[in-house]
């Protein structure tokens, strides 16, 4: 007698481990095909339906394996960090220039003092409407020093240029502005300070995540560069496994800088 067996490799190892005559060709394939068909009926306790569930069933967990599903795949949340944070840069940024655009109206001198975009939006939280600025502001001086720090305290303790802001705001040619006007421009300023606040949390993240996941990586070219050619590679094992050559390839293009 010989044993019938579909899988070649299979047949072969049973043949050497066991010493058990094998046989794999055509015939034994298409017998097992109408086993396979006819299977609800030959096999005893068996309902109809239960082997196209069992079918389904080994169908996704072949899926499951071809496609390396892992939940616990680290690299796979800093893949996405890098992308997010990659998009947050460039939304920042337009959202701040928009913010210096609305508000530039009514005060344009404050564009050259500040052009970063998110430090113009945190100016823009304390000057306020200017009107109202300055009736804030006291005959003494007391209250010029205290809204001075805290435009010093947003650019990174620069009083002089925080002086200069505030007398500019004293003299400013722009316009006047109604208070629902200042409503909604307040609102819109105020997410973006909330939006790049999250993008710094973003960056502790990230850097949080790549200390776990690839400390030697991050030492070697730092988190945001790491990351990215992890996100190029589709997984911290395809770059480790990657060529000096293909490393080389990754390193050139433009996006990774």
């Amino acid at each position: 007698w010989e044993l019938g067996v579909v899988d070649a490799k299979l047949g072969s190892a049973i043949n050497d481990t066991l010493d058990i005559p094998v046989v794999c060709n055509e015939g034994v394939a298409e017998f097992a095909r109408l086993v396979r068909l006819h299977a609800e009926k030959i096999l005893p306790e068996h309902r109809e339906g239960d082997i196209s569930r069992a079918q389904c069933g080994l169908g996704h967990a072949f899926s499951r394996n071809k496609v390396k599903f892992n939940v616990n795949r680290s690299d796979n949340m800093i893949i996405q960090a890098i992308a997010l944070l990659d998009h947050m840069d460039g939304g920042v940024n337009q959202l701040g220039m928009r913010v210096k655009e609305w508000y530039g109206w009514h005060f344009p001198e404050l564009g050259k003092e500040v052009p970063e975009p998110v430090k113009y939006a945190q100016v823009v939280l304390i000057i306020r409407n200017r009107a109202e600025f300055e009736e804030s502001l006291s005959a003494d001086g007391e209250e010029d020093s205290e809204v001075v720090q805290k435009l010093a305290d947003v650019l990174e303790n620069d009083e002089e240029l925080a002086a200069r802001i505030v007398e500019k705001a004293k003299t400013s040619m722009g316009s006047e502005m109604a208070e629902v006007d200042w409503v909604n421009i307040e609102a819109f300023a105020s997410r973006v300070v909330a939006f790049a606040d999250y993008r710094t949390q973003l960056q502790k993240y990230l850097e949080t995540k790549m200390h776990i996941v690839a400390p030697n990586l991050m030492e070697l070219i730092g988190q945001q560069l790491g990351a990215r050619l992890i996100s190029k590679a589709g997984s911290l094992t395809n770059l480790a496994k990657a060529p000096a050559s293909t490393l080389q390839i990754l390193g050139a293009e433009k996006a990774l800088f």
